[in-house]
């Protein structure tokens, strides 16, 4: 019986250490509003905050949160920010509130979110905690009348890469891997109690139509779409930099190769010279020679940021286009009858 239940308890342990996937982040609508208004209040300067909450299954929840202070370079600055948010999380936890750190919230202009700085905020955070999020939120985007919100994690393959700093041609094969699998979006459910339901059942207006309705009706996008163009513009000449500077790897590659062919050829016409005359064979390689350095291949982390950031910009314009298009077809049957 004892040895049922030792093996048993075993089992257990051994079935908790494979994590189930994270298939939904639930918030709190208080968290929500207190993001927005944090980003709004600072708009157009990007802002922080950490989210705190539990860790449950495969749902992550975010029950809390507050904002860091605006850092700056300064390396006391920094300092006191890290000890702002112990004192924030001490504070928390001495009045029962959850202080469990789940990830951290993020502003962003126009969508444009996807760089290096991410990635390696996202790295330091993966050294300490098992599971965690970026919540994303775009106020220039919610002002067309859209809640600009989404919660993003990075794909296992990808973090692998990334710790081994290997994002060459061949291993990126290797793996499977492309632009689109850096990072993984998760579904956000939004939670409220049964108290706050109520209070918000009973402040809805008698009016079906909302403010958030009559902001999807506007008809002035032109400047969210020539922000927009300018962002893509700009990473379309990023993108074709990345590009030139692999162009310029394969040709010193095949320079390289070039040269190297050139040189057997030339030694082994000299070692059947040497062996005609009865000496012994040179070597075909020699590790001195610079021709036979291995050239390192540039990294392609950068150019899959930027095309994933150029598809972002894509959607967003094809998306605000459509809508457009529908808003001026329904004022032009309006205006007819």
């Amino acid at each position: 019986m004892a040895n049922t239940m030792a093996r048993s308890f075993l089992q257990v342990a051994a079935t908790e250490e494979v994590a189930s996937p994270l298939r939904v982040v639930q918030i709190e609508g208080l968290v929500i509003l207190k993001i927005i208004k944090h980003c709004k209040e600072f708009s157009p300067a990007l802002v922080t905050g950490q989210l705190l909450g539990l860790d449950v299954g495969s749902v992550l929840e975010v029950t809390n949160c507050f904002p860091f202070p605006i850092r700056e370079e300064d390396e006391e600055i920094e300092a006191d920010g890290a000890n702002y948010q112990l004192e924030m999380m001490r504070c928390l936890r001495e009045v029962n509130v959850d202080n469990n750190t789940v990830g951290w919230y993020q502003s962003t202009l126009l969508g444009s979110f996807q760089t290096v700085e991410l990635i390696e905020t996202f790295m330091n955070y993966q050294e300490n905690i098992r599971r965690c999020v970026c919540i994303i939120y775009d106020p220039s985007r919610s002002n067309q009348g859209v809640l600009a919100l989404k919660a993003l994690k990075l794909s296992d393959s990808f973090m692998e890469l990334y710790r081994n700093n290997n994002f060459t041609g061949e291993k990126l094969r290797e793996k499977n891997l492309s632009w689109v699998d850096i990072f993984e979006e998760i579904p956000i459910k939004v939670s409220n109690s049964a108290l706050i339901s109520a209070f918000m059942t009973e402040l809805e207006a008698d009016t079906p139509v909302t403010q958030c309705d009559y902001d999807r009706l506007q008809l002035s996008t032109n400047p969210y779409m020539e922000r927009n163009l300018e962002f893509l513009i700009e990473c379309m000449d990023d993108l074709s930099m990345e590009q030139q500077k692999f162009q310029f790897y394969y040709r010193n590659l095949s320079r390289q190769q070039g040269q190297q062919q050139a040189w057997l050829q030339k030694r082994r016409a000299e070692n059947m010279a040497r062996k005609t005359a009865g000496e012994d064979p040179l070597p075909e390689e020699d590790p001195a020679n610079p021709i036979f350095k291995p050239i390192p291949e540039p990294s392609r982390l950068d150019s899959f940021l930027i095309t994933n950031q150029i598809s972002n910009y894509c959607n967003q314009i094809n998306g605000v286009a459509g809508q457009s298009f529908s808003r001026l077809y329904l004022m032009k049957a309006l205006h007819e009858n």
